[in-house]
């Protein structure tokens, strides 16, 4: 029989981690001159680790807030408490009994002032994406509750800004469709649902409690196991650190482009905010946006290396084959509704003649034919943009 010690040992081994990365999305892996730091910079706990083409969070010190997972703009990283599916099967049920969906940061929730059954529970308000929000508003909800406590004595309460950006960017979202729904963060629970008996607010933070600890037991029993898989995994990804940075990324031998992400989230949003408003009589004609982006280029300095387009991880940017009636000039093509604002294109710019702006066109977004850019002529032999394919 095993000491209380050893169980504390194996549980102590078993890290549960509240974010899981995907590596080969994150712009700052495929190209180590990527300037994006923005998961890093919301993190409030200094979890997060980008150097040298390697994307780490410790576990230990990650507080879970959910803050770097809303910023990443190729989805990079997963969150894992709660996971989206639970989370939105939480909302479904939950807005089904208060008539109107009720998301509580858990320390909000610890007050027993909400009715359980009637709000969905988030450790912080900074685990709200707009993807989640404007999906919920485009299937007929007028309004979204988001409730949290008193932030400024929170062990969250450095995530505030980020929990402002959010709800600010859903809101553009909306408003440039024309659409009334709206979003309401506020620090008490509406009527809907605040709780008529006390008892059963309690009751249900005590059932919480006690059916977690009941599993105590089978946990622990299968941990001896799980250390054992978790050992061989740990095994495999050492192998796979040894791999080759191209070799991880599925680069192939040769000049081209890398292999691109399918920005799905973009593609969610742009099919909600349909649903919310006419896409060809937008009410705003452009939008201040950190979901989408739009692209500048210096013609004059371009010289047509086609870095932009090799780096961009969402093919927003692309080989255009139509000619240019000037023979000093080309073209590529951009989507702005691939772009996820990135900026890898400007990192990996030789001459540093692109910007990316966060001012989009409405029209264009859904327009879905990608607009022409002019660029510079590529010299002789360039392997990206003059080679045969």
């Amino acid at each position: 029989m095993p000491s209380l010690n050893d169980l504390m040992e194996m549980m102590d081994a078993l890290e549960t981690k509240a974010v899981i990365t995907i590596p080969t999305f994150c712009v700052a892996v495929r190209n180590r001159h990527s300037s994006c730091r923005k998961c890093a910079d919301a993190c409030l706990a200094d979890a997060i680790t980008i150097d040298k083409n390697n994307l780490e969070i410790s576990a230990g010190a990650c507080v879970g807030c959910g803050a770097c997972v809303a910023v990443c703009p190729t989805s990079a990283l997963v969150p894992m408490d709660p996971m989206p599916d639970d989370l939105a099967a939480a909302v479904v049920e939950t807005t089904q009994a208060a008539g109107v969906p009720v998301i509580a940061c858990a320390r909000k929730a610890a007050r027993n002032v909400g009715d359980p059954d009637k709000y969905a529970v988030v450790p912080c308000l900074a685990r709200m994406e707009e993807e989640f929000l404007l999906e919920l508003l485009s299937h007929g909800i007028e309004d979204i509750f988001l409730v949290d406590g008193d932030c400024s004595t929170c062990k969250y309460r450095a995530a505030v800004p980020a929990i402002d950006d959010t709800v600010e960017s859903a809101r553009a979202l909306v408003a440039a469709m024309g659409a009334e729904a709206r979003i309401t963060r506020t620090s008490e629970f509406p009527e809907a649902a605040r709780v008529a008996d006390m008892r059963k607010a309690m009751g249900a933070a005590r059932r919480e409690f006690f059916t977690s600890s009941g599993h105590y037991a089978k946990d622990v029993a299968k941990s001896a196991a799980e250390k054992v898989v978790n050992d061989k995994l740990k095994q495999l990804h050492l192998q796979k650190q040894e791999q080759s940075l191209r070799e991880k990324l599925g680069v192939k031998n040769g000049a081209g482009k890398m292999p691109t992400i399918t920005a799905e989230r973009n593609m969610n949003i742009l099919d909600a905010m349909t649903r919310l408003g006419n896409p060809e009589e937008p009410a705003e004609p452009d939008m201040f946006t950190r979901i989408f982006g739009d692209v500048e280029v210096d013609a004059e300095k371009c010289s047509g290396c086609g870095m932009c387009v090799m780096f961009c991880p969402t093919d927003a940017l692309r080989k255009s084959l139509d000619k240019h009636p000037d023979e000093d000039r080309a073209y590529m093509e951009f989507s702005a509704a691939d772009c996820v604002q990135c900026n890898l294109c400007a990192d990996a710019c030789l001459k540093h003649c692109i910007e990316v702006i966060p001012v989009v066109s409405t029209a264009e977004l859904f327009d879905f034919e990608p607009r022409l850019v002019e660029i510079g002529v590529a010299k002789k032999g360039n392997k990206l943009f003059n080679r045969n394919r």
